[in-house]
């Protein structure tokens, strides 16, 4: 019998990066529930995992910056990336009507992506939580009829609640980029055309543009850049690039190019790009 792939996730089962793993693997993974995104760095480093799914942006709250450095710091490789429209449900106990309830539990992203809606209901006071699918499981577990969770469909089947209220999220269109890791970098077998790099430059007028002009000159898209301090360093940036092309040749030739202009140069992934929400 094939061993069911270990995929290392921040949260518990039928949270949204369950969610997302489900949709990179299909739903055949054994799901490795860890409480923080450092400790699911640490099962891939342990063995304790094959594959870490990590969120590395928002297109609503934004990029998560601390992910960038765990990035860096452990130095997995990215193989994959999985885009997950972020549908948020308000949901209870079966019988449970929301006049009779007092409090509203989430994740304080989920809570803020949701405020339009709760502000209509001023007698719910909002609580705060890590995680969403925790949040439902917390209101099975303890039977709890004064509170309402807002999680995905993924939860609501899981922890038997029924959904009262459907897409109660303010912006339809919100949805989170999560990266696939992995513990070596060897080749992959899939049609490459996307990468994720890493660099400094010296400090001096022109500098950063000098590289990202020379991925222009060779038709490489940037499609995303992000800049962190360096630690303990003034005027000194890592630069996170997410890079796209249609010609893998001009992309190696734009990558041997752009080593003579920066310095810590790193391509922390090059995988297939997927884009479908």
């Amino acid at each position: 019998m094939k061993k069911a792939t270990r995929v290392a996730i921040q949260g518990i089962k039928a949270s949204f990066h369950e969610e997302a793993a489900f949709k990179f693997f299909g739903k055949d993974i054994q799901t490795v529930e860890c409480n923080s995104f450092k400790q699911t760095c640490e099962k891939l480093e342990q063995g304790e995992a094959d594959f870490v799914v990590m969120a590395i942006e928002n297109s609503i709250a934004g990029s998560l910056l601390p992910n960038y450095t765990l990035l860096r710091e452990f130095n997995f490789a990215i193989t994959g990336e999985v885009y997950l429209p972020i549908q948020l449900h308000l949901m209870a106990l079966p019988g449970v009507k929301l006049k009779d309830v007092k409090y509203v539990t989430s994740h304080p992203i989920a809570l803020r992506q949701c405020i339009d809606f709760i502000d209509e209901f001023p007698h719910l006071q909002v609580v705060e939580s890590v995680d969403t699918a925790a949040c439902a499981k917390k209101i099975r577990d303890e039977q709890l009829t004064d509170t309402v969770a807002i999680a995905n469909t993924l939860a609501a089947e899981l922890y038997g609640l029924t959904i009262l209220e459907r897409r109660i999220e303010s912006n339809k269109k919100n949805f989170t980029r999560f990266l696939i890791l992995k513990k070596d970098k060897s080749e992959d077998d899939r049609e490459i055309n996307k990468a994720s790099v890493c660099f400094q430059v010296s400090n001096h007028v022109g500098a950063l543009s000098q590289v990202l002009n020379i991925f222009a000159n060779y038709e490489v898209n940037l499609t995303k850049i992000q800049s962190m301090p360096v630690l303990g360093k003034r005027n000194e940036y890592y630069f996170y690039v997410d890079i796209e092309w249609n010609n893998m040749e001009k992309y190696d030739t734009a990558v041997r190019k752009a080593l003579k202009y920066t310095v810590n140069f790193n391509i922390m992934g090059e995988y297939a790009k997927n884009d479908k929400v």
